[in-house]
């Protein structure tokens, strides 16, 4: 006797009439057990919140709707996305090119070269990041969703027919039995129905034990994109760290151009050489949100013995106010405590550190990190 899955004609005149009656509530359903409704009810949240996680990251990634769009068709076209400019990198380029124009050796054209440099080291920085958190991180979410979840269900709607088709088997069982009690004879078309119930009831349970353990790897999928999502902190970790490196060497250069200006001949600093770049393995070197205080602070220049602060008197011109912006506790008792607020005095000496100010604030004296301070005119 053939099994009924395998004859379409009786597929689509029992189980499709089956789901019809059921959605009008005149037929009975088989019901799937708690723990199975548990395991349909997590996988599907899991590739609702997937779906919307990696559409998040794709817009932050990648803000531009239009460029978005262009690289899904080259994916989907197994095609290589052309190299993008970053906004950054953009910045940089149109600084550049108005300094060169307005003319490179003012100070405001200088500024903007310092500024395009830091620019375009931010730009490949962000490339970096783009690049590192699309491997590591919305290639696996990718990958679930147009693998394993496809699998996952094309196996849900296999399941799905072997209930309707088990459903159907048990209602025209029901309608023999019915038929044979009226006649009062020994019908065949029972036996008929009774095999072919038996044979459905065996797909079903075979169907759902396949789409069981489908559903239990969902804890797999869970510990992978845990580890993904460890990678993609890890990569945003070192790229805010690399853009808050850049940031702080941009703001060094500006500032001893500004101090150079501001007392000029008292101020005397040395041109420092900017900070290494970040190391992409080193995610634990994360920004600050307060500035970093330089770790060369020396009073004398190399090789110099250090001037004793009590022997430190200020210049006859050239000292002046400033603002503490943040609280700063002194390393040793070569530097002054600050209190966010506090209008200090403030001046350099000779082979000072030029991200280094002597401060005084009435009979108390140290250095203080220029970092910290708001110079005022």
């Amino acid at each position: 006797m053939r099994k009924l899955a395998s004859r379409p004609g009786n597929f689509f005149s029992f189980a499709g009439s089956q789901f019809t009656e059921e959605k009008f509530g005149q037929a009975e359903k088989t019901e799937l057990d708690a723990h199975f409704e548990t395991l349909l009810a997590r996988a599907d949240s899991t590739k609702n919140w997937t779906e919307r996680i990696l559409r998040q990251t794709e817009v932050l990634l990648q803000p531009n709707p239009s460029a978005r769009v262009e690289e899904f068709l080259y994916e989907k076209l197994d095609r290589k996305v052309p190299s993008r400019v970053t906004n950054g990198e953009l910045l940089a380029q149109y600084m550049a090119e108005a300094a060169s124009e307005l003319g490179a050796t003012t100070p405001y054209g200088k500024t903007l070269l310092k500024v395009s440099e830091a620019e375009k080291r931010l730009g490949a920085a962000e490339r970096d990041f783009i690049h590192t958190a699309s491997v590591s991180f919305l290639t696996p979410l990718r990958n679930f969703l147009e693998g394993d979840w496809k699998t996952i269900s094309k196996e849900r709607r296999l399941l799905q027919n072997r209930r309707l088709d088990l459903d159907a088997c048990k209602a025209r069982l029901k309608k023999a039995k019915a038929a044979e009690a009226k006649a009062t004879l020994w019908n065949d078309e029972v036996d008929k129905a009774e095999q072919e119930l038996r044979v459905a009831q065996t797909e079903f349970d075979r169907q759902a034990e396949v789409t069981r353990l489908l559903l239990e790897g969902i804890s797999s999928t869970h510990v992978n994109h845990l580890r993904c999502l460890h990678e993609f902190v890890k990569s945003q970790t070192t790229y805010y760290a690399q853009c808050y490196r850049h940031m702080l060497d941009l703001q060094k250069q500006l500032g001893r151009h500004s101090l150079a200006s501001r007392f000029p001949g008292t101020f005397v600093g040395t041109t420092e050489p900017a900070s290494p770049p970040l190391s992409t393995t080193s995610p634990t070197t994360a920004a600050a949100t307060m500035p970093v205080v330089p770790t060369v602070a020396g009073l004398a220049a190399p090789g110099e013995a250090a001037l004793c602060l009590e022997e430190v008197a200020p210049p006859a011109s050239g000292t002046r106010k400033a603002r503490v912006l943040y609280d700063y506790e002194a390393a040793d008792s070569s530097e002054l405590a600050l209190l966010a607020d506090e209008l200090i005095t403030v001046y350099s000496l000779p082979g000072m550190d030029p991200d280094w100010l002597i401060g005084e604030r009435g009979n108390k004296k140290g250095k203080v990190p220029v970092t910290y301070l708001e110079l005022l005119s």
